[in-house]
């Protein structure tokens, strides 16, 4: 089976902002990469969000604010409908990553920051469950950057959606591997496993601390156990990675051991 990887060629463009963060040529390494081994990757190109989707995470307010600047709507409704690609995708049965941009996991509700504008990952879920898909979710968040959008939106929700979230925090590369399988052998039974997808603790990144054999671990650990509690059912959505030359081969690498 081959990993489906959501990617539409405007998430190229970066000049939505003007940072580090967003600079131009993040997703050259991932894609060329991905694109060079065919046999591991089939590309699927998404559609945007629409309004319905998006409010189920944000209040109109936010999602106005958005909308004043057309082409960072275009791009921000753009890669919330990649990450809604992925979990249909791997709702079916078949592990996606979707390779989008701008990112999502710093987005709240009613605010957003870290160049995130809409919460992807948020919206995705928010749309399985709208649908009576899912009722109980896991995201593995491993971005250095702790994802404060994910948890104001998707934790202590009135609606009976239950969100699980994990951010390791243990130090060195074996802890915090361990942390992270510790916690998903006490899972209860969730419906889909979700990764915000970070490559920023790499060893070549800001957090020095994961190789790209520590990526296949994430990626393999999030498939053992996704196969062992909700039928296989797994998606990824890129976050944070600030080295291009390293984001694609540890994009790569984690996606080698999620399939």
């Amino acid at each position: 089976m081959r990993t489906k990887i959501i990617f539409h060629e405007r998430y190229y463009n970066s000049g939505y902002a003007m940072d580090p963060a967003a600079s131009e040529g993040r997703l050259n390494g991932i894609m060329s990469l991905i694109k060079s081994q065919p046999e591991l990757y089939e590309i699927i190109t998404p559609d945007p969000a629409g309004e319905i989707d998006i409010l189920r995470a944000h209040g109109r307010s936010h999602y106005e604010s958005i909308m004043r600047n057309p082409f960072l709507y275009e791009l921000a409704a753009l890669a919330a409908g990649g990450a809604i690609k992925a979990a249909e995708i791997a709702y079916d049965g078949n592990p996606s990553f979707a390779v989008i941009r701008p990112p999502g996991h710093h987005a709240s509700a009613d605010s957003c920051w870290g160049f995130c504008y809409f919460n992807n990952m948020a919206v995705s879920l928010l749309k399985l469950f709208s649908e009576g898909k899912i009722k109980r979710a896991f995201i593995l968040d491993f971005d250095l950057h702790t994802g404060d959008g994910n948890i104001n939106i998707l934790q202590n929700r009135r609606d009976g959606f239950k969100v699980l979230i994990l951010n390791p925090a243990a130090p060195g590369r074996k802890g915090y591997l361990r942390e992270v399988e510790e916690y998903m052998k006490d899972l209860p039974d969730v419906d889909i496993f979700a990764a915000s997808a970070g490559f920023d603790q790499g060893i070549s990144d800001w957090g020095s601390l994961l190789y790209p054999e520590d990526y296949t671990d994430l990626g393999r650990l999030m498939k053992e156990y996704s196969e062992k509690i909700c039928k296989g059912r797994r998606y990824a959505i890129l976050e944070g990675g600030y080295n291009h030359e390293a984001i694609g081969v540890n994009t790569d690498s984690f996606c080698k051991g999620f399939n």
